[in-house]
């Protein structure tokens, strides 16, 4: 059994943790505040809005506005459930650690794997996003050249330390919060002024109701529109593989999981609202991203194109938060023995860099869709369809976890200090809405080939995990997460 394993009843054992803190490589608490509060804001503003929001409009109208509302606030519930079971433990590096210590080894197995295989999947669809926005800056550049470069730039990112990687994200978040607000301030002014467009619409909020109503497909045409939104948060949960490496997790991960709700509104209804109310929905291309399309009707063409490197700004963010996840979550399993062990080593400076090279040779396979697919909007939808119904079997294993938690460890759930609301019965909702989710992806052509792809995916790991489990330290852990649960199940006198 390895020190790091945190098969420890009810793991608030202060001696356990000091003795695993002398033993262990220890990945190095360097993100402050500002680092956790930008990152939270980087997860939650991703590709997904800046590229597919086009889309998700013409599917779904000015209901597109309800769909990314509902979707927000159901993933809040699943941060405050993340939340909560962290800070009941800081020996918890993630939630792939304590799906393994409340659901058994295999959860573990499962979930940091496949949330490394949603990052890979989500790094392809930005590369495919970086390569189209290329194209677009410099017309008839090979689409190899960004393809191979962003890996690359990546690992240069992120290599140093993981206090260069905080700084990075930073700036590129910040980025994007100034593109959105001054999109949102434009957006204003030309309504404020009643903007004419070519076309002879006029800038007006009344334009969310006046086309078609604010259902212009119906109910079949806003269960559609789900299907690329749902992408747009993915990466929301980012917060929680940084917890091991947060400075003062206890006040900082509340801070950034309790703004979720205000990002939601500002970056996602805001910026929707602006853009329809300016440009009426059915004009939108599905194919673009209507954050360019917005600025270039204004006729600020130079803020175009800066929108356009704002934009691939935010492509390439996504990508390096995607690589910090996979290294640290490689990093994770193979210290647990579920991946090779020259993934668990650190580097003199406490990066995981076999694990961060490892998963950067994935990213390659980007070069292949862009070559293979009929456009980069149709690489991108069936690329991010995949990564959704990952992502949500990775937010499933989060919920499954705390209603576990709750049961097994009711001593810890009282007396947290960042309760879920809603614990007894919101678990459930959130879940049913995973399950509806499932539903609108078999909808259309397009992201229907995700519910075909993933189970593949599922069989693959289960065959690995039937392999692994018979190794004399997952035997070891399995047999001493039965214990523990035993012990937890057995109700204590007085």
């Amino acid at each position: 059994m390895t020190e790091r394993t945190i098969l420890v009843p009810k793991s608030t054992d202060s001696e356990s943790a000091t003795k695993g803190e002398r033993n262990e490589p220890h990945l190095a608490r360097a993100l402050g505040n500002r680092h956790i509060q930008l990152l939270a804001i980087g997860g939650a503003i991703g590709t997904g809005l800046f590229m597919g929001s086009g889309k998700t409009i013409s599917l779904a109208g000015p209901s597109v506005i309800f769909v990314y509302m509902i979707i927000g606030s159901m993933l809040f519930f699943v941060m405050r459930a993340m939340g909560e079971i962290l800070l009941s433990n800081l020996n918890y590096k993630s939630f792939s650690d304590f799906a393994g210590d409340l659901l058994g080894p295999w959860a573990s197995f499962f979930t940091g794997w496949s949330y490394w295989f949603f990052w890979v999947v989500t790094g392809v669809a930005d590369i495919v996003a970086i390569a189209g926005y290329v194209d677009k800056l410099a017309p008839g550049t090979p689409l190899w050249i960004p393809a191979l470069i962003t890996p690359v730039v990546l690992i240069l990112l992120n290599l140093p330390s993981v206090k260069a990687f905080g700084e990075a994200e930073f700036w590129f978040a910040i980025i994007k919060v100034v593109a959105i607000l001054a999109l949102i301030i434009t957006g204003i002014v030309m309504i404020a002024t009643h903007f004419t467009s070519p076309n002879g619409a006029v800038a007006s909020l009344s334009n969310l109701w006046n086309d078609g109503g604010m259902f212009p497909h119906g109910m079949f045409g806003f269960v559609l529109g789900f299907q690329i939104a749902i992408f747009a948060f993915a990466g929301i949960e980012l917060v929680g593989t940084a917890a091991a490496e947060a400075k003062d997790p206890e006040k900082n991960l509340p801070r950034a999981i309790n703004s979720i709700p205000v990002r939601v509104l500002l970056f996602y209804v805001g910026a929707l609202v602006v853009i329809m109310a300016v440009n009426p929905w059915h004009s939108i291309d599905p194919a673009s991203s209507p954050f360019i399309g917005m600025f270039t009707l204004a006729g600020l063409g130079i803020a175009a194109v800066v929108i356009n490197l704002v934009v691939l700004t935010s492509a390439a963010s996504s990508a390096n938060s995607g690589i910090y996840s996979t290294s640290r979550m490689v990093y994770g399993l193979a210290q647990d023995g579920n991946a090779p062990q020259a993934f668990g080593k650190l580097s003199s400076r406490k990066v995981p860099q076999n694990a961060l090279l490892f998963s950067c040779i994935f990213l390659l396979a980007g070069l292949v869709l862009l070559y293979a697919g009929d456009s980069v909007i149709g690489a991108f939808t069936i690329v991010t369809s995949v990564a959704s119904v990952l992502t949500m079997f990775v937010w499933s294993m989060i919920l499954i976890s705390y209603i576990v938690f709750r049961r097994r460890r009711p001593a810890l759930h009282a007396a947290s200090k960042f309760k879920m609301p809603g614990s007894a019965f919101m678990p459930y909702v959130v879940l049913a809405f995973f399950g509806f989710m499932l539903v609108a992806l078999g909808q259309a052509d397009d992201t229907r080939l995700a519910l075909l792809v993933t189970p593949v995916w599922f069989l693959l790991l289960g065959a690995a995990w039937h392999f692994n489990r018979q190794t004399p330290l997952q035997q070891a852990r399995i047999a001493e997460w039965k214990a523990v649960r035993d012990a937890e199940s057995v109700p204590v006198a007085g």
